[in-house]
């Protein structure tokens, strides 16, 4: 009778867990409760914290995504509400050695879909150059947004939504107090996350909440800088839904799912906030990130930053703009009172080019001013920063890279395919993969990139392409007018004192 591996069985502080060995070096840890179930009467409250378990749980399947519509990328075989649980890749690292370095990946997806699960962000490969690597779910959509002012009155704080931003802060805190038992070292925590996982870290940045649970952070495409809903403007989105909140917590799963389309608009607003993803509560969220990274109010640690060269083509691809008259409209629609600068840093002189300045246009508003605004503010603390731009296309790929392409390049999980695509690569993809991968683990070993440090005068990155090359001032000229619009909507905001 063969004994069993002791390196599986790890005891947490909620009880033990079972993890496998899916690669000679790696174990694996799947399935893992960092809160408890946020069903029933939890559903809209804080995580709690999870009930201790007695005897050995096996961790070998993935836990449940929040629910969500749409297609799912996701080796989770399920959807369901209970979805507060997180994923363990572990070298096995032998007694008296060195505690490993830990990257939390924080997934995309909106704040309304995405999952830990999903196959381009599987941690085989990376932990494979001697890291552990956790990525979590949290709750999104109607599920981790939503505020109410039936909620609000149940608070003892007197707030509602963050919801899902709480999650993330919780499996934070599992981390700190459970990384060490599988060999990681909890005071050299990377956080990295994509689109609304990268949005989340840039709010991290200025939550006190958050404050030394990670040291350092990766953020790819955060929506990051733009204005956030009040708690006052999300309640009055979620009366949508009803008004007797105890109605609403009785909803069942689905029901309450497809009235997501409620509070989320067919076109988003570039430069208005949204009301179904975090918001400033004044407790969790007490700001704007632009004017608290620009006055300097953020967690100061190494950064990497960056986005792709096309974020905006595929998420602006269903708008229904044929005309010019059509981007007028847009134009006018987010950005009075200057339309005629957006017009200057966004020409449009025929029907035919409509769609590629909306696309760039969102791109700007929603990523790439972002990583600008982080870039520089981090880089004006006196911490280290690197900026970078991804521009590979992969094979027959004829426009991109698109928003998340970067994703299997950066887990080295190029065969990992996005819903309705083919995950074709070659040897260049792999080259790029490779050293993207050495480029994050070597940051998260050591707070070090490969590249040379962002100066916020001449706005560098490198460039993650066909060929790797130096690069200055990406989409600068637009950045520069955003920022003088969003300078323009804060005087008038002041003049016309308005509330938090």
């Amino acid at each position: 009778m063969s004994t069993p591996d002791q390196s599986l069985q790890i005891s947490l502080s909620s009880g033990v867990v079972a993890g496998s060995m899916e690669d000679e070096n790696i174990r694996v840890f799947k399935g893992i409760p960092y809160a408890a179930a946020p069903t029933g009467p939890r559903r809209w409250r804080p995580p709690e914290p999870v009930a201790p378990w007695s005897g050995i749980r096996p961790a070998s399947a993935f836990g449940p995504d929040c629910p969500q519509n749409g297609a799912r990328t996701s080796n989770a075989t399920a959807m369901d509400e209970d979805c507060l649980y997180l994923n363990v890749w572990a070298p096995r690292n032998e007694a008296g050695a060195r505690a490993l370095p830990v990257m939390v990946w924080i997934h995309g997806g909106g704040f309304t879909a995405g999952s830990g699960a999903d196959p381009r962000c599987d941690g085989m490969a990376l932990a494979r150059l001697g890291l552990m690597v956790v990525s979590c779910n949290y709750r999104v959509g109607l599920f981790g947004y939503l505020a109410h002012p039936g909620l609000s009155q149940e608070s003892p704080q007197g707030i509602s939504g963050n919801y899902g931003l709480m999650d993330q802060i919780a499996a934070l805190r599992w981390v700190q107090n459970n990384i060490a038992a599988f060999g990681g070292d909890p005071q050299r925590v990377t956080v990295f996350g994509v689109s609304a996982g990268s949005a989340s870290i840039s709010l991290l940045l200025a939550v006190r909440q958050a404050h030394a649970l990670f040291q350092q952070c990766i953020l790819h495409s955060p929506g990051a800088g733009r204005p956030l809903a009040s708690l006052a403007q999300a309640e009055q989105a979620g009366r949508a839904l009803g008004e007797d909140i105890t109605v609403l917590r009785g909803l069942g799963t689905q029901e309450l799912l497809e009235r997501t389309s409620l509070l989320v608009p067919k076109v988003r607003g570039l430069t208005t906030a949204r009301v179904l993803r975090p918001i400033r509560d004044q407790v969790l969220i007490t700001e704007d990130e632009r004017p608290a990274f620009q006055a300097g109010r953020l967690h100061a640690m190494p950064m990497l930053v960056g986005s792709n060269a096309d974020e905006g083509s595929l998420l602006t691809a269903s708008w229904p703009i044929s005309t010019r008259e059509d981007y007028l409209h847009i134009l006018r629609s987010n950005f009075a009172p200057m339309p005629e600068r957006a017009m200057a840093a966004y020409p449009v002189s025929a029907d035919d080019q409509a769609r590629v300045r909306v696309a760039e246009m969102f791109a700007d508003c929603q990523f790439n001013y972002g990583v600008r605004l982080l870039a520089r503010s981090m880089a004006r603390t006196g911490q280290p920063v690197w900026r970078y731009l991804f521009t590979r296309r992969r094979p027959q790929q004829l426009d991109g890279p698109h928003h998340g392409d970067e994703v299997g390049h950066v887990f080295g999980n190029l065969a990992a395919a996005r819903p309705g695509r083919p995950a074709l690569f070659d040897a260049r993809d792999q080259e790029v993969s490779a050293a993207m991968m050495r480029a994050w683990a070597g940051f998260a070993t050591s707070g070090q990139a490969p590249w040379e440090r962002y100066d916020p005068a001449r706005d560098n990155h490198l460039e993650f392409g066909d060929v790797l090359r130096a690069g200055q001032f990406w989409r600068a000229a637009q950045c520069d007018f955003l920022d003088d619009f969003f300078d323009r909507q804060d005087a008038l905001a002041n003049a016309a004192g308005a509330p938090p």
